[in-house]
C-alpha cells in the first residue's frame, strides 16, 4: 500500500486552516503532518517535518508565501508547493515561482481533487527519479489566465486618472491622505482606502511595505545603503531621488524579496 502524502498547511487564519484540513480529510492518501500560522513557523515546520507538499497561503503578516517558497527551495529535497489565495491577481506569480498549482479561496472539493491529481502525478515521477517541473505556461493557458490588470486611481484636474502599477514609484500616507508618486509627479489617491488595502492589492506586483507609512515599488529602487539602528535607506528612481527608510523589522523581508544573500 502506498504511503500517504505528507502535507503541511500554512495560513494565518484559523478558519481557513480548518476548512482546508476538513477538505483534505476526505482524501485517504493525504496526511496532514502539521500546520503553521506565520512564515517563520512555516519554515521551521518544513525543516522539522519534511512534508512532501505545502499548501501555502500567499498573503501573510510581514511577508508572503513566496518568501517561504524561496527559502524552502534551498532545503534538501524541498516539498512541492500549492498556493492558496483569495485573489486572482496572485495566480500568475504563483506559477512563475514554481508552484505546482494554486487554489482560489473558498476552495471547492472539485478544484482540490484536480490539484491533488496533479500532485500525485508529480510525486510518482519524482519517485521514479525524473526531474519534473510543472509545465507552467501550459497550465496557465489551459486555465485561461492572463496577466492581472491592476490600476491605481488618482485625482488629476477634476478627473480620475488611472495609473499602471509599473508607473508608480511609491505610495505614502500623510495627514490621513494617500499620495501616489510617479517619476515626475505626485497625485492624491482617489476614493476611500488604506495603505494596508493597497499593499494587499499590489503584493504580487513587486511592491513592498518599507515602513508604517510608505509602500515602494521595488522595480523603482535605484540603490540602498545600511543606515543607523539596523535600518536601510533607499533611493528611488523618481526625479527627486526620494529617500525612503526601511524599518529595522522589515529589512530581512526586503533582502529576501530582492533575492539578496
Amino acid at each position: 500500500m502506498t504511503s500517504p502524502i505528507r502535507c503541511l498547511l500554512v495560513d494565518d487564519e484559523l478558519p481557513a486552516l480548518d476548512e482546508l484540513s476538513y477538505l483534505l480529510s476526505e482524501f485517504e492518501d493525504m496526511r496532514i503532518v502539521g500546520t503553521a500560522m506565520s512564515t517563520s513557523q512555516a519554515m521551521e515546520e518544513i525543516v522539522r517535518l519534511r512534508p512532501e507538499v505545502v499548501f501555502q497561503d500567499i498573503q501573510m503578516p510581514g511577508a508572503t508565501g513566496f518568501h517561504v517558497l524561496e527559502r524552502a527551495l534551498k532545503c534538501p529535497g524541498p516539498p512541492l508547493f500549492v498556493f492558496a489565495t483569495a485573489y486572482d491577481q496572485y495566480a500568475i506569480r504563483a506559477f512563475e515561482e514554481n508552484a505546482v498549482d494554486y487554489l482560489l479561496k473558498p476552495v471547492s472539493r472539485e478544484r482540490l481533487a484536480k490539484c491533488l491529481g496533479r500532485l500525485r502525478s508529480l510525486l510518482r515521477q519524482n519517485e521514479a527519479g525524473l526531474a519534473v517541473q510543472p509545465k507552467l505556461e501550459e497550465l496557465l493557458k489551459g486555465m485561461g489566465l492572463g496577466q492581472p490588470l491592476v490600476r491605481i486611481s488618482v485625482e488629476h484636474r477634476g478627473r480620475v486618472l488611472l495609473l499602471g502599477h509599473a508607473d508608480v514609484v511609491l505610495i505614502r500616507t500623510e495627514e490621513r491622505r494617500m499620495f501616489v508618486h510617479t517619476r515626475d509627479a505626485q497625485y492624491i489617491h482617489h476614493g476611500p482606502g488604506t495603505l494596508e488595502r493597497l499593499e494587499e492589492k499590489l503584493a504580487a506586483l513587486s511592491f513592498f511595505r518599507a515602513n508604517r507609512g510608505e509602500l515602494v515599488n521595488l522595480a523603482q529602487v535605484r540603490d540602498f545603503a545600511p543606515w543607523f539602528n539596523g535600518k536601510y535607506l533607499l533611493t528611488m528612481r523618481d526625479h527627486a531621488a526620494t529617500e525612503i527608510t526601511i524599518s529595522k523589522a522589515r529589512v530581512r523581508d526586503f533582502r529576501d524579496q530582492l533575492g539578496l544573500a
